[in-house]
């Protein structure tokens, strides 16, 4: 997400008056299976960047997990964190997601958020980091080849299609299936749940289709990107086939992510995304766009 320099030098100064260590503070806002693992490679030592708190909804869990770490750590509620860090990981379900961003730009921090297609109920957010000198980055996540979708995206698209298969024990429970009264057990053959828009896509399946958000984002909108999903029994992991035809180039991509052993809703990638994007953030040498 784009940032003004004037707002990037703002966050440095204010980062500089509150925190003379030459380390930018960062904090992990859920301490499910993608916050968990943020944490703890952060523990394990990132150039430039110290772990300074987590938030949880099961406190003591997360302190027992976190008293394992090489270094202290704080477990804190969730409006303390823009205090206390530079950067705040979001790793929230999405009905969480507006009261962590809010606050961590309106503090002027930089917001990193996993729950990315919340950010297409909340465009005013945008407005919000640009006035506070705050800054929102969207990892990239499960979707691979994003950086080829940025690049079209400074010409002229015709269309992007997304077509999203998984798993249906990884689609259980989503919004979607359950005002549909959709009947995923014992599912003997591919069927296909939705076909719409990113923005419908999002909001039915919000722990499933971030990937939709970050598609739409980076290249044609929510309302022109078009989603289908599947719960397919024939796949052991999170399928996704994107097809973009633009005034600069034709690809397909099709990405097939091992699910989370923790939570089949979530690709492991999705942590290394992060960790990726967090990096990125002290890095002398940036590859990619």
């Amino acid at each position: 997400m784009p940032v003004s320099d004037k707002s990037a030098r703002s966050a440095s100064n204010r980062r500089s008056d509150a925190n003379p260590s030459p380390d930018l503070r960062v904090a992990v806002a859920g301490f499910g299976a993608v916050g968990r693992a943020v944490a703890q490679r952060l523990d394990q030592g990132l150039p430039g960047l110290r772990l300074v708190a987590v938030s949880a909804r099961d406190r003591d869990r997360a302190a027992a997990a976190v008293a394992e770490f090489k270094t202290e750590v704080a477990v804190e509620p969730l409006d303390r964190l823009p205090q206390l860090a530079d950067v705040i990981v979001e790793c929230l379900p999405a009905a969480s997601f507006r009261e962590i961003a809010e606050r961590t730009l309106d503090a002027g921090r930089t917001l990193i958020a996993v729950s990315g297609g919340a950010l297409l109920d909340n465009p005013d957010l945008i407005e919000r980091a640009r006035t506070g000198g705050g800054r929102i980055i969207v990892p990239t996540g499960a979707l691979l080849g994003l950086d080829a979708v940025q690049a079209a995206a400074q010409g002229s698209f015709h269309s992007v299609k997304m077509v999203t298969r998984k798993p249906p024990r990884g689609l259980a429970g989503a919004p979607f299936v359950v005002e549909h009264g959709i009947k995923l057990d014992g599912l003997a053959e591919p069927l296909k749940l939705f076909e719409g828009t990113a923005r419908d896509a999002v909001r039915g399946f919000p722990a499933n289709v971030n990937v939709a958000a970050a598609l739409s984002l980076a290249g044609i909108g929510a309302d022109r990107t078009l989603v289908e999903v599947w719960a397919d029994p024939t796949m052991d992991r999170n399928f996704h086939t994107i097809e973009v035809d633009s005034d600069s180039a034709q690809f397909t991509l099709s990405i097939k992510n091992i699910p989370s052993d923790e939570n089949p809703k979530t690709g492991r990638i999705t942590a290394l995304s992060v960790i990726a994007a967090l990096r990125k953030l002290t890095a002398t040498v940036q590859i990619g766009t």
